[in-house]
């Protein structure tokens, strides 16, 4: 090559060089000179998981529907709601050894050291549809490393819909599988057929007259009520939510004091809350009747009333159930016998 020709190539190198330093000079300030890398967007197991279990405040509304959101705004009841955010420090404050996994079968998992007790929460499934995801989780308790069998298996789905980029939780479903050839629930169900058996056969023998004849026929017996399908752990915390909302009651009408009528804390109705319908509690639980129990108060007395009794009894189609009973004191008591009056006079405090 001529010297003018090396030159000349000399000189194209040059501008390119320059040119090159002027296209990396505005990169630099189009990105505040330094070119991040692009964040993935966040999943929907991701978004479930900052819901419930991050320590930042706020992150429970942030994946609510706008018109959820809006609704608990107006009711007043978001900052009460808010807390469900913080579960993780909860745990750890409580001694809990706590994770979360944003892949891989095991969604969140808890321990503790002291009890020797795990928790964990498993993915199941996942099928993201387009901005829909629909996370279903299974759960497993763990004692001494020893996987804890129970009959009852509860699977729960978080439907998550993409709402403005961001996730938000949309629906929650609750399944459970009760397997009528599993062992340990088999085993449940006969022991309590004999416990009450042998309760019915020392009742006779004290008290022949009290036998009715009709269920004396084993052909008018209904097997499906000779069999109790369910814990008493919903019965229970129906109880105590009948107890805060005696609570509640009697402050916002401290001229009534306790109401012995369930339907005066009733939960939905038109315009603001009264003395006749303070919505402090669901419908459902205002009827009277939940999980196989019939719910009453009584004892009301004073003007205003500053007592009650509340008492949970199996209905005529739950068999050897145990009743329970509380008052104003707030202290849940149990009896074995299905007597309310026995429970209240002579319950067995609950641990």
């Amino acid at each position: 090559m001529s010297r003018s020709g090396m030159e000349t190539a000399k000189s194209v190198m040059r501008k390119l060089e320059i040119a090159l330093a002027f296209v990396a000079l505005g990169a630099g300030s189009l990105f505040g000179q330094q070119i991040k890398p692009l964040t993935p967007p966040q999943t929907a197991r991701q978004a479930l998981m900052e819901m419930f279990f991050s320590k930042t405040p706020g992150t429970l509304a942030k994946h609510l529907p706008a018109a959820t959101l809006a609704a608990l705004e107006t009711s007043g009841a978001l900052p009460s709601l808010q807390q469900y955010s913080l579960m993780a420090s909860a745990l750890q404050a409580q001694g809990s050894n706590f994770q979360t996994f944003e892949t891989g079968s095991v969604l969140l998992a808890t321990e503790d050291p002291k009890t020797q007790q795990r928790f964990e929460a498993i993915l199941e499934n996942d099928a993201l549809r387009g901005d829909d995801d629909d996370i279903e989780l299974s759960f497993q308790a763990y004692k001494n490393g020893q996987l804890q069998r129970t009959p009852f298996m509860p699977r729960t789905t978080f439907s998550m819909k993409m709402e403005g980029g961001i996730w938000k939780l949309n629906e929650i479903s609750v399944t459970i599988h009760l397997p009528l050839a599993d062992p340990g629930l088999l085993k449940s169900f006969t022991e309590g057929l004999k416990a009450r058996t042998a309760g019915n056969a020392e009742s006779i023998l004290v008290n022949p007259a009290s036998v009715n004849p009709a269920s004396a026929n084993p052909a008018s017996v209904n097997p499906a009520s000779a069999v109790t399908l369910a814990s008493d752990a919903p019965v229970v915390a129906a109880m105590r939510t009948i107890l805060t909302a005696e609570t509640t009651y009697a402050s916002s009408y401290p001229a009534l004091g306790y109401t012995c009528t369930l339907s005066d804390l009733d939960g939905f109705g038109g315009g603001e809350p009264n003395e006749h319908q303070a919505m402090l509690i669901n419908s459902g639980l205002a009827s009277g009747k939940r999980y196989g129990y019939v719910f009453t108060l009584s004892g009301c007395s004073g003007a205003p009333a500053s007592s009650f009794h509340l008492t949970a009894a199996a209905s005529g189609t739950s068999f050897g159930r145990k009743t329970y009973c509380t008052d104003q004191t707030g202290g849940i008591r149990s009896s074995a016998d299905g007597s309310p009056a026995a429970c209240l006079a002579s319950g067995t405090p609950m641990q």
